[in-house]
C-alpha cells in the first residue's frame, strides 16, 4: 500500500547507517499507485529524489524534498524457449535474493553477480558488475514510468546505452523516470566465466563446477574481502576503476611494476582504484568515525557515527592524493546527495 510520510528517517534506508532525514518519503508496490501519485502532484517544480536500496548512495545532510522509493516486488517467468527463459523481476526485489533464486532455477547469467548489494531496479541504473560479468550482458528490457508524462515506458537494452558502470539513467534520464521492473533474459545452458580472480583457484575444492558452487565460491571471496553493511556502514566499491588510454596506462605501469593493469580493448586499460589508494597510504585509515576498510582499500566505511560529509571529505582527499601520486583521477561510484 502506498505511503506518504513527513520527517521520515533515512537511517535504515542507506546502507552507509548516516543519520539524515527526508522531508516528505514516497514509498509505492504497484505501478497504478505511483501514476495515481503523479496524477494528483506536481513534482517537477520540488526537489526529489529517486531511490532504490541506499547501497550506491551517501547522504551529507538531510534531505529537504521528496524521496521517491519503489517497493515493487515480485518474480515471473515470461516466456521460455529451449535455451533461455525471460524473468520478469519487481524493482525493488533484493538483487542477491534475485541472484539465489536464479541459480536455485539452474539459470545462468547473473552467479557471478552474487552477494552484490542493493535491489534489482538499481541493477540497471550503474550497469552492476564484478568477476568479468556485467548486469547489461542479460537485461531484455527496463520498464519504467515517466515522471513528466506519467505513462509507462519500456527501454530496450540498447535504448539503455549501458557502460562500464553506466547507463542513461545516470546521465540523461538521471531522475526522470521510475524504474519498477527490469527484465532478464537467462540462459538454461550454462556458460561459466570462472577465469577472472580467484574463482578457479577456489573451483578446484568442489567436485564438480556448477552455479551453486559459482555463487558459493563468489560469496566467499566478497565475504573475506568486502565488509557487510549490517555490521559495518559501507556502500561496497566507493570509486570506480579508472579507465585510461592504453598508452597512459603503459606508461604508469612502466613507472610501477607492481601496478595491476587489465587490458579492455585495443585502446582502453582498467586500472585497479584499490591499489592506488593503498599505495596512497589510505588502507585501514580512520578518522573519527570515517575510514578506509582495512582489507580493502575501494571501500570507505562509517565505524559507528560518522557524518555523511565527513565520508565525503574522506573521499576527496584520498582522490587528491592518487591525483598527486600517479596523475590519475577517481571518479565516485556511490553518488553524493
Amino acid at each position: 500500500m502506498a505511503s506518504l510520510r513527513k520527517n521520515f528517517s533515512l537511517k535504515n534506508y542507506n546502507t552507509f547507517g548516516i543519520e539524515a532525514n527526508a522531508r516528505y518519503f514516497f514509498e509505492f508496490d504497484t505501478v497504478e499507485e505511483i501514476q495515481d501519485f503523479l496524477s494528483k502532484n506536481d513534482i517537477l517544480n520540488i526537489q526529489y529524489l529517486l531511490m532504490g536500496g541506499g547501497s550506491n548512495l551517501l547522504f551529507t545532510d538531510d534531505f529537504n524534498g521528496l524521496i521517491i522509493h519503489p517497493n515493487v516486488k515480485g518474480i515471473k517467468i515470461l516466456e521460455e524457449d529451449d535455451d533461455s527463459v525471460l524473468v520478469r523481476a519487481g524493482a525493488n526485489e533484493d538483487w542477491d535474493e534475485f541472484v539465489a533464486w536464479c541459480v536455485e532455477n539452474h539459470l545462468s547469467g547473473i552467479e557471478n553477480l552474487s552477494l552484490i548489494p542493493g535491489v534489482v531496479g538499481a541493477a540497471p541504473i550503474q550497469n552492476i558488475g564484478a568477476y568479468g560479468v556485467e548486469v547489461k550482458d542479460v537485461i531484455e528490457s527496463v520498464e519504467a514510468i515517466s515522471i513528466d508524462s506519467n505513462k509507462k515506458v519500456t527501454f530496450s537494452n540498447a535504448h539503455c546505452e549501458f557502460d562500464y558502470r553506466y547507463s542513461v539513467f545516470k546521465n540523461e534520464y538521471k531522475n526522470q523516470f521510475i524504474i519498477t521492473h527490469v527484465n532478464f533474459r537467462l540462459s538454461k545452458q550454462a556458460e561459466y566465466k570462472i577465469h577472472y580472480g580467484a574463482i578457479a583457484r577456489e573451483l578446484e575444492a568442489y567436485d564438480e563446477v556448477n552455479l551453486k558452487n559459482i555463487r558459493e565460491v563468489i560469496i566467499k571471496i566478497r565475504e573475506s574481502k568486502l565488509p557487510d553493511p549490517k555490521i559495518l556502514g559501507n556502500a561496497g566499491s566507493f570509486f570506480k576503476n579508472p579507465v585510461l588510454a592504453k598508452t597512459e596506462a603503459d606508461a604508469l605501469k612502466a613507472k610501477h611494476e607492481d601496478m595491476p593493469v587489465y587490458e579492455l580493448n585495443e585502446t582502453q586499460s582498467k586500472l585497479a582504484a584499490g591499489w592506488l589508494i593503498e599505495q596512497c597510504g589510505w588502507k585501514g585509515k580512520q578518522i573519527g568515525d570515517a575510514g578506509v576498510h582495512k582489507d580493502q582499500a575501494l571501500v570507505i566505511v562509517n565505524h559507528g557515527h560518522a557524518k555523511g560529509s565527513e565520508i565525503l571529505e574522506l573521499a576527496n582527499e584520498i582522490r587528491k592524493s592518487v591525483l598527486y601520486k600517479f596523475g590519475v583521477k577517481l571518479e565516485m561510484e556511490v553518488n553524493a546527495v
